[in-house]
């Protein structure tokens, strides 16, 4: 498992869970599991979170903070993330489908709708678990943020090179090195800002990513850059077959701007690509206003699937490109930070 190193005060330090449980995953591997707010309201819509690549809970704080209020909210960490042991490696995207599947199993009754949230790896998750029994059953609705299905070491902008096969393989090497993180430092936040956020990012925004990332267990993250930088998910992207929006920054170096616009193009239901503009990978703690309320008019999904034993007809335009009012002053506060 990995240090909890995260903030402890302020908008981006995680909120105490009203419940916690231990989910089993197919092969016996166990994950830390999370339930906040309206736990005991059945009408409650429910939002089921998946972190990314390096990441834990915490890195939901401020989404898990406002829909709280109004939903039953489900965050869990990845094996070997957060409080999650390190299951035997090597691991597999069959492994994240099978956590998933465990989550899903423990968190909600059979039948139960859920809006199904992905950020980076989380949102390989739901590619790869798409054709699973447990997700068709629960998934009303899926948000897809800073993510991508194949081609993400290739695709990477991580390094100022040309696209080639040099730049692949760097950056393959730097992505999945062994040399641990060590403490947060001054030097070590500016890395992560230039790799993975927008460079308007604010300290606070910055501070809360690095302790997160700089938690991950070395070798888990070791073990998990292979994983992405073999994937091969676009099957699983055609079989999502329940309303799905995309969110992506424009200036994401992880997983550029292209591999959103990509997913959007694939879905057999997309409701909708929001572009944030020179926001980065980390698009829940860069815009997280954004986020939450692109996952709240999702949640219509589950209202009207609940009332009337069907997928609802929320409208096709749930999202949209943005460089819109909605986003202005989060963006503006950024740049001037």
């Amino acid at each position: 498992m990995s240090r909890l190193m995260h903030v402890t005060s302020g908008p981006y330090a995680p909120p105490v869970a009203a419940k916690e449980l231990t989910a089993v995953s197919a092969d016996g591997a166990t994950l830390h599991v999370e339930v906040h707010g309206t736990v005991d309201n059945a009408a409650a819509p429910t939002v089921v979170l998946a972190h990314g690549w390096t990441c834990s809970t915490a890195f939901w704080a401020a989404q898990i903070r406002s829909l709280a209020a109004d939903h039953r909210v489900v965050a869990y960490d990845q094996r070997g993330h957060g409080r999650s042991p390190a299951a035997q490696a090597p691991y597999s995207t069959q492994m994240l489908a099978d956590d998933l599947e465990a989550v899903l199993g423990a968190t909600l009754a059979p039948g139960e709708k859920a809006v199904l949230v992905g950020h980076s790896m989380g949102g390989m998750t739901m590619m790869a678990a798409s054709q699973r029994a447990k997700f068709r059953e629960h998934a009303a609705a899926v948000l897809l943020c800073s993510t991508g299905s194949s081609h993400l070491v290739a695709e990477s902008t991580v390094l100022p090179l040309r696209p080639g096969r040099l730049r692949t393989r760097i950056t393959t090497a730097v992505l999945g090195a062994r040399a641990p993180l060590g403490p947060v430092t001054p030097l070590g936040k500016k890395v992560l800002r230039y790799a993975t956020m927008g460079p308007g990012s604010s300290p606070d925004k910055v501070e809360a990513c690095a302790r997160i990332v700089h938690a991950c267990p070395t070798k888990v993250r070791h073990h998990w850059s292979h994983v992405l930088a073999e994937l091969e998910l676009d099957e699983g992207v055609a079989e999502l077959r329940v309303p799905t929006a995309v969110i992506a920054g424009t200036a994401d170096r992880l997983t550029p701007v292209v591999h959103a616009r990509r997913l959007a193009a694939t879905l057999p239901e997309c409701v909708g690509l929001t572009e944030l503009t020179g926001l980065g990978h980390m698009t829940p703690v860069e815009a997280p206003d954004v986020v939450t309320e692109r996952i709240r008019e999702l949640a219509e999904y589950v209202t009207k699937d609940e009332a009337n034993g069907e997928t609802s007809d929320v409208t096709s335009d749930v999202t949209s490109d943005v460089t819109n009012d909605e986003t202005n002053d989060e963006l503006k506060g950024a740049a001037s930070a």
